[in-house]
């Protein structure tokens, strides 16, 4: 069965397998006893973080290991905020960091801070010069991914890296989701990461802190790990850890691997869009990871379409509402100003054949096409609203659900309250046929995602969004007719 996650978590690298079970017999004692099994022990993690270190680029004293890829984030977040208190508590971050970057700032912010959130453009990357006008004073940390986890745009960490120089002001790279391909450039300050993410075993994180940055850990400190990841290190998974990442940095294949993988990549990319009617590929088309592809399928229920790509043997991922337990689209799409129904991230490990991303061209046009008829929607509107342009309303009178008219010739109102995604747009665009060109449609919502898909499908069908008014429930989204 095709794994198409590896964003979420990588296969065990075969070396990390086999370092973890080697590792098991040698590294099960302490390392901070002087005793023969105490003395192998250390030897292992000193190993271990000599390799890690030499795949960041950065001194073995400055790394550090810690139970996760989340921790390590919180830990990093945490203790340079703490360390530059009197220089100022503003933290700025971009609208696209993974959860636990906006989890901490959401505690920096209880705790008396300020956040200040980072605008991106369409393909989810920030500019650098919006960095630079935002940096001030009281600055104390500026938190920016290396690539982002849903989408795969790269950020531009090293111009980022070279304002925060010029400020003073100390840099946190989230690097989670780009160190399995390279060290990332720049002269950040502090750089997390997690090994699950690069093929090691889960419950590894790392924590690099470069010399001279100032740091205080906060909460409770014992003698490990420098003082800033206590409690007793799993030496086996940290060693498989390290040795699948330096396995990834031994030679040519690493390089060789990312190339094909963005040929299968950009293979995703031109074919998804001709295959199924009515898609969005987000993300940045050339600042972006080799592996990752993601994109969002108008009139389709996002838990639906994963479940039969599922049944049909694909394992991929979504930040689709309808397939999140807050029922909220997620907060990248949403920060990007995309479509978020349907979406579909397809991320290829390590060794992903060809012929199984051929299979889930030929395997994807039918699914969407199964789970659009189960909602109902109507085939001309499966195929292209734009084709009944001009038709005027006799072009849709038949098709099934038909919406209220409204007292106003050239407007209609449709209720889709307590109706969720993706029905109010199914219901928008059924309606937006019936009135003339430079008629509305006012859609009634009370679903969260409505919000943003409303706007999104406007701009890929070229109606006009009016804009959104409140309701008694929820709110009224107008669109114009344009098309």
């Amino acid at each position: 069965m095709p794994y198409f996650d590896a964003a979420s978590a990588a296969p065990l690298h075969p070396v990390a397998r086999e370092a973890l079970l080697a590792s098991l017999d040698e590294g099960w004692a302490d390392p901070a006893r002087l005793y023969r099994e105490g003395r192998r022990a250390r030897l292992l993690l000193d190993a271990a973080r000599e390799a890690a270190a030499e795949a960041v680029g950065c001194r073995p004293d400055e790394v550090v290991f810690t139970p996760s890829g989340t921790q390590a984030v919180h830990s990093g977040v945490s203790g340079a905020l703490a360390a530059r208190r009197r220089v100022g508590r503003r933290l700025l971050h971009s609208a696209v960091e993974h959860s636990a970057v906006l989890h901490a700032a959401e505690v920096h912010a209880a705790a008396g801070g300020s956040c200040t959130e980072l605008a991106v453009d369409r393909g989810g990357r920030v500019a650098a010069g919006d960095v630079a006008a935002a940096l001030s004073p009281d600055t104390a940390l500026v938190c920016l991914q290396s690539a982002n986890h849903e989408v795969g745009t790269e950020q531009p960490v090293e111009e980022v890296a070279a304002l925060c120089q010029e400020a003073g002001v100390p840099l946190l790279v989230d690097a989670a989701q780009s160190l399995p391909w390279g060290p990332v450039p720049g002269g950040w300050s502090l750089l997390a990461a997690s090994a699950h993410k690069w093929g090691g075993p889960p419950g590894v994180g790392l924590l690099a802190v470069r010399k001279g940055t100032r740091f205080a850990l906060q909460g409770p400190r014992d003698e490990r790990e420098a003082g800033r990841s206590p409690g007793f290190e799993n030496i086996p998974a940290i060693v498989a850890a390290a040795a699948s990442l330096r396995a990834l940095r031994a030679g040519p294949e690493t390089a060789a691997e990312a190339a094909r993988l963005r040929k299968l990549v950009d293979r995703i990319r031109s074919r998804v869009p001709e295959l199924v009617p009515d898609v969005e590929v987000v993300g940045d088309p050339v600042h972006r990871l080799p592996h990752l592809v993601t994109f969002s399928c108008l009139y389709v229920d996002g838990e639906a379409l994963l479940h039969e790509l599922d049944r049909a043997g694909f394992s991929v991922s979504s930040g689709s509402s309808c397939t999140s337990s807050t029922l909220t689209p997620s907060h990248v799409l949403r920060a990007m100003d995309v479509l978020s129904e349907g979406n579909v991230r397809v991320s290829l490990p390590y060794g992903t054949a060809e012929a199984e991303v051929e299979r889930f061209l030929e395997t994807l046009p039918a699914v969407v096409r199964s789970v659009r008829e189960r909602l109902g929607v109507p085939a001309a509107v499966r195929e292209t609203v734009a084709a009944t342009a001009g038709g005027g309303p006799e072009a849709a009178a038949e098709e099934p659900g038909e919406p209220a008219a409204s007292a106003e010739p050239d407007a209609l109102v449709v209720d889709s309250l307590g109706k969720r995604c993706p029905l109010p747009v199914i219901e928008l665009a059924k309606a937006i046929v019936e009135v003339p060109v430079g008629g509305t449609v006012t859609v009634l919502a009370d679903d969260e995602a409505a919000r943003q898909d409303i706007p999104a499908w406007c701009t890929m069908r070229e109606q006009e969004y009016v804009g959104e008014r409140p309701a008694e429930r929820g709110a009224a989204y107008v669109v114009r007719r344009r098309a």
